[in-house]
């Protein structure tokens, strides 16, 4: 039987990839709201809420990122070139997030320090991710097989409103995460924002839908060309149902129902973006099959993968139920 290792590591990336953005995604959005907190009690609460799993959420990007690398090594070597300063800005900002979770909890003077260390890492950290994001979907320019951009390549209009698309985006999530997990004034709070970045947010999905099939011909072919586009009409209906559930749900203060939609926002635009960008990984440029490794090196990674995937899971899944519940105003991240 002939495997295709080439589509079935290019799914485990995908899964990888959404699966950092559907769970790291909302304690990014815990920090972009940081700053709209009232008190220190306040931002106590929400840090709590997310304490326990931000870390164990980065680990999918670890993959993602660590898999493109050993499994399409001619797609990372256009695409890091093309992304440094973008990537490179925004794991500094991880690198900041991450500190303030220890550093915040042992000191007292300076305790505003790491506040801001938290909200602007945060911030700064989803800000790059959605110009990446952008400046991958726009195109990168590619001369036979290397990188034939400029330095600036990856600032254009279209990149910067996917950065602040992905803002909007993981506010809706870290807000619905805080309606989950919270209670009183944070809750309260929590509402009231994501009832805006839920409206804010759908703008985003139009624009950036409409904009997207202009920027390459086979984007345009798969969206609104006849019958292919009967193929992918469900996902904008799935959009559209998938919003009426979530501003139902904030409208009658419901608490998994606003988060479980949310979620399924992200996924769906997802997959969308999954269609426009198939068979390519560089879109308009390279192929999944033209960026993969050797068969037998891809189906020896798989091998791992198999065995590392489901150890993931697992225990992502075990941290959940272990912290699942109210986090409470009494919690503490330290012992």
């Amino acid at each position: 039987m002939n495997v295709d290792y080439a589509l079935i590591w290019a799914g485990l990336i995908a899964f990888a990839v959404i699966a950092y953005v559907c769970l790291d995604g909302f304690d990014l959005g815990i920090g972009i709201l940081f700053p709209f907190a009232q008190n220190e009690t306040q931002r106590d609460e929400m840090m709590n809420s997310v304490a326990p799993v931000w870390d164990g959420n980065e680990t999918w990007l670890v993959l993602g990122g660590g898999g493109l690398f050993a499994v399409f090594p001619l797609a990372y070597s256009i695409i890091m070139p093309a992304l440094y300063a973008p990537f490179f800005i925004m794991l500094l900002a991880l690198v900041f997030r991450g500190v303030s979770f220890e550093f915040r909890w042992k000191t007292q003077t300076r305790k505003y320090l790491w506040d801001w260390a938290f909200a602007g890492g945060s911030i700064v950290a989803t800000f790059a991710q959605g110009v990446a994001l952008g400046t991958l979907v726009q195109g990168i320019q590619v001369t036979g097989r290397a990188y034939s951009g400029g330095w600036w390549d990856w600032l254009s209009p279209f990149s910067l409103l996917t950065g602040c698309a992905l803002l909007i985006g993981y506010t809706l999530l870290g807000s619905t995460w805080l309606i989950l997990k919270a209670e009183g004034a944070v809750q309260a709070m929590a509402y009231r924002f994501a009832r805006i970045a839920a409206v804010l947010m759908l703008v985003m999905i139009g624009v950036v839908s409409l904009w997207t099939p202009f920027l390459h011909e086979h984007f345009m072919s798969k969206w609104f060309a006849w019958p292919a586009m009967l193929f992918v009409a469900p996902v904008p209906v799935l959009v559209l149902i998938c919003a009426a559930i979530l501003f139902r749900g904030l409208k009658n203060s419901e608490e998994l129902t606003p988060f479980v939609a949310a979620q399924c926002l992200f996924v769906l635009s997802y997959i969308g973006l999954g269609i426009s960008f198939y068979p390519y990984i560089v879109p308009s440029s390279v192929t999944i099959w033209a960026a993969a490794g050797p068969d037998n090196s891809l189906k020896f990674l798989l091998i791992g993968a198999v065995f590392l995937i489901p150890i993931i899971l697992t225990y992502t899944i075990y941290s959940y139920w272990v912290f699942r519940g109210k986090v409470g105003k009494t919690s503490a991240y330290h012992s």
